[in-house]
Formats: C-alpha cells, sequence, structure tokens
C-alpha cells in the first residue's frame, strides 16, 4: 500500500529495573541449556557455521560479547550502516557505509547517530542471539555464530537491501544465513500480510534463508477495532493519543469490493460532537492534506486512500491526525458491507511508529464500536513465511524453592491473523533479559546488572523487556538447528522448531492467539534436526572433500574422504528421517554395505570436526 512518504518507525523495548529472568534463566526456560551440555547428543551445539543476520540500529562493534566464549575470535564478519553517508556503500548499492572484516569494524566503533541518536537495541538484542557473555553469566544462545549487522532504515525498499545484502554475504561465505528482526510497523506492507516485504521475504525464504521476527509490544492496549458491516451503516469510535507522539497514525482496512468512507470529529467533555470533516471515500484513490474547524481551532489530519490495493484489492486508508488536547476525538466509518478493520498507533516525529493508542467505547455511546487488542502483529511479522515469536516470562526456581513465572507477558502482542496461518509462531522468554548495551549509547538512562572492562573500556549488561528480546532468542535457537543439519530448507526449520514447542498450563491459560504452538524448546529441536532429512539445495564449502559413487547404487558404494580429519562419522538416513547406518570414514576410500536395503532415496550424512556435508544416494535393485 502506498502510504505516502516512508519514514523510520521506532521500536520501543521497556526498562526492566527489576532482574528476575536473566538471560541464563532464560536458557534453562528454552533448554538451551542441554543443548549447551549436550545430553545424549552426539556433541555441543554452538551455531558455528552459521551467520546471523541483526536488521536493527544501535550496535557497539567494540563489545566484547561479539568475540568467542575464550575472548579469541571476533565474529562479525561485515556491517552495513544504511544512514552514514560517508560511504563506501556496499557493491551494488548507492547509499550508507559497509564495514568489512575485523580491523574496519573496530576502526569504526559503532553506528552512526540517526533519527534514533547512538542507540542500544542491536547490541542488546545480538547478545542474545549469540553473544559470547565476555566473561559474564549472560552468554547468548549461539555463542559461535557469526554477525552481519545492518542499522536499517525502515523503508520498503531498504529493507529488501538489506536482506539482499544479507544473502549476498552468507552466499559468498558459503554458510545458511538467520535473519533476526526486532522491529515491526503498522505502515509497511499491508495487515494481512501481503505487500513487496512478504514477497521478497518468501523469495529468499524459498531460496534457505530463515527469517524469524518479534511479535509486537501491543498486547495490552486495546488499539484495534472490528466491524462487519451488514448494511449501509455507519461505526463510530473514539481513539486517543499514543503517548510520546504527535498525534495518532490510524490504519484501516476493508474487504475487497466493499469500498469504505470515513470522518473524523471532535466532541466536548460530555462526549457530544462539536465538529465533524465530509465522509471521505476509498473511491477516491490519492493523498489529501485538510483541516478539521473547531469553532474557530484546527486539526490537520493527512490521508492516502486507496480503492483496491495491487496486493489485496481491498479498500485501504492511511490516516494520519494532528494531536490536540482540547477535545475528545473519534473516527466514523461507513460501508455497505464486509469486515473492517482499523489500528491506531503513534504518530511521531519521524513519521509512524510501533507502539498503540486506544480506541474505546464511551459509556455514553454504548451503540459505538467494541474494542480489543487482537490482531496486533504488524510487519513483517504477519507475513506467513516468518517465524513470528511472542514473548513470556522465564520459569525458573526462586531461592524459596518455588517454581515462579512463565505466563505470557502482558505487552506481547495478540492474534490471531488473517487467512489460515497462525500468528504469533511461538513464543520465548522476553522479559527482564540481561545481554550486552553498546558502550557508545546516548540514549540508555536505566541501571547495569553488571559490567566488563575490555581494551580500555567499560562495556555493560543490561535489563530489556519486549518481544524485541524474545526475538533473537528463537534466532539463535534457529542457528543451533541449522548447524545441526544445514541442508534443511528454511520452511523445515519453522517445522521443527514449532513441532517441538512446548505447552504449560499458562499456554493452556492464554492460548495459541497469544503462545502460537507453545513455548521453544531448543533440546527437542536440536534432536529432531539431527533424524530430519533436508532438502534444501546448500553446497558446503567442505563439499568436494567427499564423494559417493556410484550413484545410483545397488549393492554397496563408495564413499572417498579427502581429508585432513583422521575419522568421519557416516550416517545414512531413509526419508522418514530413521538412521538405517552408522559407520566411522577414514582417509581414502570406504566402502558402505547396502546390502538388504529398500530400493529408493537416502540422505548421506558426514561429520567432520570442521563440517557436516550431506548428499543424496538413491539405491536400486
Amino acid at each position: 500500500m502506498k502510504k505516502g512518504l516512508l519514514f523510520i518507525g521506532i521500536i520501543m523495548a521497556v526498562f526492566a529495573a527489576n532482574s528476575q529472568a536473566l538471560l541464563y534463566r532464560a536458557a534453562i526456560d528454552g533448554r538451551v541449556d542441554s543443548v549447551r551440555s549436550a545430553i545424549d547428543l552426539p556433541q555441543q551445539f554452538t551455531g558455528q557455521g552459521v551467520i546471523i543476520g541483526i536488521t536493527d540500529w544501535g550496535f557497539d562493534y567494540t563489545h566484547p560479547v561479539f568475540y568467542d566464549t575464550l575472548m579469541q575470535n571476533y565474529r562479525v564478519l561485515r556491517a552495513w550502516d544504511q544512514f552514514k553517508t560517508s560511504g563506501p556503500a556496499p557493491a551494488g548499492y548507492d547509499y550508507g557505509t559497509e564495514y568489512v572484516g575485523r580491523e574496519a569494524l573496530l576502526a569504526a566503533q559503532c553506528d552512526t547517530s540517526n533519527v534514533y541518536d547512538y542507540a542500544y537495541h542491536g547490541t542488546h538484542c545480538a547478545g542474545i542471539a549469540g553473544g559470547g557473555g565476555a566473561g559474564t553469566i549472560y552468554r547468548g544462545v549461539a555463542v559461535e555464530a557469526e554477525y552481519l549487522f545492518v542499522s536499517v532504515s525502515l523503508t520498503d525498499q531498504e529493507v529488501i537491501d538489506a536482506w539482499r545484502w544479507m544473502y549476498d554475504v552468507a552466499q559468498q561465505e558459503g554458510k545458511r544465513l538467520v535473519i533476526s528482526m526486532s522491529w515491526g510497523l503498522y505502515y509497511l506492507d499491508n495487515m494481512d500480510g501481503t505487500g513487496p516485504l512478504a514477497e521478497e521475504m518468501q523469495r529468499l525464504n524459498d531460496l534457505g534463508v530463515v527469517f524469524v521476527t518479534s511479535g509486537g509490544n501491543n498486547g495490552d492496549v486495546n488499539c484495534h477495532i472490528m466491524h462487519t458491516f451488514t448494511q449501509q451503516d455507519t461505526l463510530r469510535t473514539q481513539f486517543t493519543f499514543p503517548s510520546s507522539s504527535i498525534g495518532s497514525s490510524i490504519t484501516m482496512m476493508g474487504t475487497p469490493g466493499y469500498p469504505f468512507a470515513f470522518s473524523i470529529f471532535a466532541m466536548d467533555n460530555s462526549y457530544n460532537i462539536v465538529a465533524e470533516t465530509p465522509f471521505h471515500s476509498t473511491i477516491d484513490d490519492g493523498e489529501y492534506d485538510n483541516w478539521l474547524i473547531i469553532n474557530g481551532d484546527s486539526v490537520h489530519y493527512y490521508f492516502v486512500a486507496e480503492s483496491a490495493n495491487a496486493y489485496n484489492n481491498r479498500p485501504e486508508v492511511q490516516l494520519d491526525v494532528a494531536k490536540h488536547n482540547g477535545y475528545r476525538f473519534g473516527l466514523a466509518v461507513a460501508s455497505e458491507g464486509g469486515e473492517f478493520h482499523a489500528w491506531n498507533m503513534a504518530l511521531i516525529e519521524t513519521k509512524y511508529g510501533n507502539w498503540g493508542g486506544t480506541f474505546a467505547k464511551p459509556s455514553a455511546h454504548p451503540d459505538w464500536a467494541d474494542v480489543d487488542a487482537l490482531y496486533g502483529v504488524s510487519t513483517p511479522g504477519n507475513i506467513d513465511c516468518a517465524i513470528t515469536v511472542a514473548a513470556h516470562s522465564s520459569r525458573y526456581t526462586a531461592p524459596s524453592g518455588n517454581l515462579v513465572g512463565g505466563a505470557i507477558a502482558n505487552f506481547s502482542s495478540s492474534g490471531p491473523s488473517f487467512g489460515q496461518v497462525m500468528k504469533p509462531d511461538i513464543s520465548a522468554p522476553g522479559k527482564n533479559i540481561v545481554s550486552s548495551l553498546s558502550s557508545y549509547t546516548t540514549t540508555y538512562s536505566g541501571t547495569s546488572q553488571t559490567s566488563v572492562q575490555f581494551n580500555g573500556r567499560t562495556y555493560k549488561f543490561v535489563s530489556l523487556s519486549g518481544t524485541s528480546m524474545a526475538c533473537p532468542f528463537v534466532a539463535g535457537v534457529a542457528a543451533l538447528v541449522l548447524q545441526v543439519n544445514p541442508y534443511l530448507s528454511a520452511a523445515q526449520v519453522k517445522e521443527i522448531l514449532l513441532e517441538t514447542a512446548y505447552n504449560d498450563q499458562f499456554t493452556e491459560q492464554s492460548g495459541e492467539i497469544r503462545f502460537g504452538h507453545g513455548k521453544v524448546n531448543a533440546y527437542q529441536a536440536v534432536l529432531k534436526a539431527l533424524t530430519t532429512v533436508g532438502v534444501d539445495h546448500y553446497v558446503s564449502p567442505k563439499e568436494s572433500n567427499y564423494s559417493v559413487y556410484p550413484n545410483p547404487a545397488v549393492d554397496q558404494c563408495f564413499v572417498t574422504a579427502n581429508t585432513e580429519s583422521e575419522s568421519s562419522l557416516c550416517q545414512l538416513f531413509d526419508l522418514s528421517g530413521r538412521m538405517v547406518l552408522q559407520t566411522m570414514l577414514t582417509p581414502g576410500v570406504n566402502t558402505l554395505n547396502l546390502a538388504g536395503f529398500t530400493p529408493g532415496y537416502y540422505l548421506v550424512k558426514i561429520t567432520d570436526d570442521k563440517t557436516v556435508v550431506t548428499k543424496k544416494l538413491a539405491v536400486g535393485r
């Protein structure tokens, strides 16, 4: 949907003064601790060989959590600051500044000041996904994954550019890619999960990119209304201006074939209407600048109307109303039929925010529209192929011996989604999560949980809450799954995470529209990945070290290992994921006995100390 000039939205994270669900407790809640302990696993899995891309802002490239746990190997490969104008831009792009390699990144120190000043959000999220801990207990999930950072300017094209750049770099590195996005906006794409971002995400998802995104922080705000028009009637609702805003940004979406018209009105303290605009119809496509005149006073409003959006054929409106404290304000909508939705979000200096204001049904008008906090997941979380993450508090044993925590975070945005796809998809710890803070930030004013000294500089760890914190946790788990089996398609990674999610009394109480399929379970996800036949076309840089011939084979085949490893583990799986053969390979030619095997296709998985190679083998008779 074209909605005028697209500016930057803002993500909100909540400062947490009382840290009761720290990152190490989140690891227990999400079963990452069992993966670290390698319980009934062939080895520890740490995300090695996988790249996690973070689209955010507020990156401190020098933070010690971006080294490995021994503080030796620096793991940030590249960064693209889309705001910085000094250049050089990445190859193929004409804006921003790219930093390649450790020396350039450490010299740059951090991303530039932008509409968020020198922020901190990206460093905190990246630390959750894979931070090495810098000698503290606040280690991330995939502590040996590598990073790509994009300080992203949130317009359609610049988000798409960030994704494509990350994909191209991952291809050059010959490694799988997980993209973590702890942001969401109601004006990008369409609220039913269609649009240019959805198309590009699906294209890259089909190429193997795993997308993980936050579900949003509007679960405790009645920022949504839904109304079904059964005849020519008019709904009315009151709307309030969101906090820390210069007005309201109201997104409206109707049903294909049913145009609607809207008006805004002002009320006195007794809810009597004192001024009202004409009704503006979606039939009149275009952008409009207007004023509501109230007894000589004026309120500015601007809107973009579409009679039929190019991606979903729905009538849509993006309405911006400037804040005015002298009156109460309302929205009226008329249509001849169809289902209608509206969301009330913050209008800010840089255009749009992602936190909601309320719709309300005044007691003086009981016939006005009902209001709720439903359908709260915005772009990109509403896109089908994304893994959309809700937030809950970590479940742990308190000093008293009692189990505490585990409930959905009240702020975690609620589903459902449009169509047949459940949103959110899964939940992860997102309350009071301690992680790394940018040492260059000018916007954080809270207290730190601990700090470390590194290269003559102080680096802090702080507690934040939000689905922003839950998202990178799941991104880290996805990296563990891809280390186990880099031949899984992105769709298989999502399926594994959702199928292995666990449920308890809290998920049963709050249901799917808050938790999705349940709480992320890293351990069960890793176990399932070990026995799942990957179908993705992924070429390992070590692929040429092993060959399988003949292929197809009959009673035997030969595996040649041209490798420095003294031995490699070779496993055969049938297409149901059942292991049918396991043996050790030595350098040179090894024979596999296939006598008695049922004709069909099998997966040969070879694991050495540096890589995992998977090849398909046909067995005939």
